[in-house]
């Protein structure tokens, strides 16, 4: 079992303090009026009832109506307060969850998009529970006192009874709920994986049905699905033995006092209205127990959703950056001596206003020097320079201004095929069609029945790997940066529209203004052929550096470009 460390609970209850002071105040207020209700029927019998005192009926039907208006309003606005402020850290822990795995230098984690959607919403909403359960909790044991002390006034005894059997409920309650943390981890983990199974079949539906695989997908899902019921009923079962060994001991206890407080009415120690008083606090007493019992079960569960958020708030960032701003907005790109991963003491340059092609023998070359010029990591040795500062000793902001880094694979987001090319809306038309015609995406727009208003799912599911990779390649060439990277960018091409596009992307990044470096890793001879530099990559080094035509008279690098 996770030990969950508490820190997420305590700074929710703390940033909540304010109003469950107030909360637990109207809400003691109810329960000490719950309280002393039995009290007042009573003092009701005694003095009104056994009397036939007509004034005193009249005095104390006043106090006790007096009474309920009291406990009535107390517990509408304090339940008013605590509910609100459950919300609040609800949206708060939401908030926090998302813009922690959103930020600008991401988060680096393998919990899948659905399992995230379940931490920022269940698991969010269980730690909120705990805040409310607070303001009740706290009520019931200043109600136990008040009752306690009523207890004391009429008979020694009982309180003694009281003050031992609530402890050993409590005590039962306590051990119970440590078995339920661990099942409602569980059961927590069971639903996001389950969910995260969910949101993969919904979105690859179509691929799927391609591939015929359908029956396995809704196989896998069928299992996720199956975990997630049995976790939740196995948690379910837990909470309910809980409650209910809970309830039966307090069942018990009330048995108890009230066989000692009748067998005392019948002896002449107490009164009827005693009696009345004595049973009627002994039943209140249940609901203390009760609510402390909720709150024990909600911290256990709330424990086991804590560590779940604390370890996606735990996650580093993605992308590494420092603080220095940039010394030019005309940078070039360049790698002196890089060692890290398989790549051996790398050194590459693209100048402004060159377009420089690195063809490596080993893709595992080609995505740690991806990686590298992500800034996700920074090198074991040698440096990765954009305008002459190291890359992660920049400031983010700045990094995104003048470099663009373009994945092999492409992420399209729910929208239309405009807002995917050009998410800021700023491009004019003429620019539009231009980086469209240079990425031979004009072709994906002229065969869209909306055209560039034409509806695109998330993850574009509904769209050809090669229309992803264009659409992709013109919302990189749209960004217009000084530095552009591009990954592959015609992999998923006929070889047709890939020699549009080696004719197409130079004159497009050219038309964005002077100056700009691009920086291609391609093994495509369309692209290849228009560099102003090709580098060879071999066991991680730089093994030749020229054009295309001059390359091909190398044996191991035909076999590269040729393959």
């Amino acid at each position: 079992m996770t030990t969950a460390r508490p820190y997420v609970v305590r700074r929710s209850v703390r940033r909540q303090r304010g109003a469950l002071a107030r909360s637990t105040a109207l809400i003691t207020v109810w329960q000490v009026c719950e309280a002393l209700v039995p009290v007042t029927i009573g003092v009701v019998i005694d003095r009104a009832v056994a009397t036939g005192d007509l004034g005193q009926m009249v005095l104390w039907g006043v106090v006790l109506c007096v009474q309920f208006a009291v406990l009535s309003t107390g517990w509408r606005l304090g339940s008013r307060v605590f509910v609100r402020a459950a919300h609040v850290e609800s949206h708060r822990l939401r908030t926090e969850v998302s813009g922690h795995v959103l930020a600008d230098r991401g988060a680096r984690t393998d919990t899948s998009p659905g399992d995230l959607l379940t931490v920022a919403t269940g698991d969010a909403e269980q730690v909120s529970e705990v805040v409310a359960q607070i303001s009740m909790a706290t009520a019931a044991i200043l109600g136990f006192v008040v009752t306690g002390v009523v207890l004391a006034t009429i008979d020694p005894l009982l309180t003694v009874l009281v003050l031992v059997g609530v402890p050993v409920v409590l005590g039962v309650t306590q051990l119970l709920s440590r078995p339920l943390t661990a099942r409602s981890e569980v059961r927590q983990a069971a639903l996001g994986r389950a969910t995260g199974v969910a949101s993969d079949l919904v979105q690859g539906l179509r691929p799927l049905a391609g591939i015929g695989g359908v029956a396995t997908a809704l196989g896998r899902y069928r299992a996720s699905s199956r975990e997630a019921a049995e976790t939740s009923v196995s948690a379910a079962r837990w909470e309910g033995a809980m409650y209910g060994a809970t309830n039966g001991l307090s069942g018990l206890f009330l048995l108890a006092v009230a066989l000692v407080a009748g067998d005392q009415a019948l002896s002449g120690d107490l009164s009827i209205g005693e009696l009345v008083a004595v049973v009627g606090l002994a039943q209140f007493v249940e609901e203390p127990v009760t609510l402390l019992t909720f709150l024990l079960a909600q911290l256990a569960q709330g424990r086991a959703s804590a560590t779940r958020i604390e370890a996606v708030l735990a996650t580093p960032p993605v992308v590494v950056s420092g603080d220095a701003a940039p010394l030019t907005d005309r940078p070039g790109l360049a790698l002196r001596g890089v060692a890290h991963g398989p790549l051996a003491g790398l050194d590459l340059a693209a100048d402004p206003g060159e377009l420089v092609v690195v063809a490596a023998d080993d893709p595992a070359d080609a995505a740690t020097l991806m990686a590298l010029l992500r800034g996700e990591t920074a090198p074991d040795a040698g440096e990765v320079l954009l305008g002459g500062t190291p890359l992660t000793d920049l400031d983010l902001a700045g990094v995104r201004r003048l470099l663009v880094v373009a994945d092999h694979h492409v992420d399209l987001f729910a929208g239309d095929l405009r807002s995917n090319v050009d998410p800021a809306g700023t491009l004019d038309d003429a620019t539009l069609n231009r980086v469209l015609r240079a990425s031979a995406a004009d072709d994906v727009v002229a065969t869209a029945a909306g055209g560039l208003d034409e509806p695109v799912r998330v993850g574009g599911t509904t769209l050809s790997g090669g229309q992803r990779q264009r659409l992709g390649l013109a919302r990189a060439l749209a960004a217009d940066p000084p530095v552009l990277v591009l990954h592959d960018p015609t992999t998923a091409v006929d070889a047709v529209t890939e020699q549009r596009i080696g004719e197409h992307l130079r004159a497009a990044r050219a038309a964005g203004g002077a100056g700009r470096a691009t920086l291609l890793l391609s093994s495509s001879p369309a692209l290849l052929a228009r560099a102003d530099r090709v580098v060879h990559v071999q066991h991680g080094r730089v093994a030749r550096v020229g054009t295309h035509h001059e390359l091909l008279a190398d044996p191991d690098y035909r076999a590269v470009v040729l393959r």
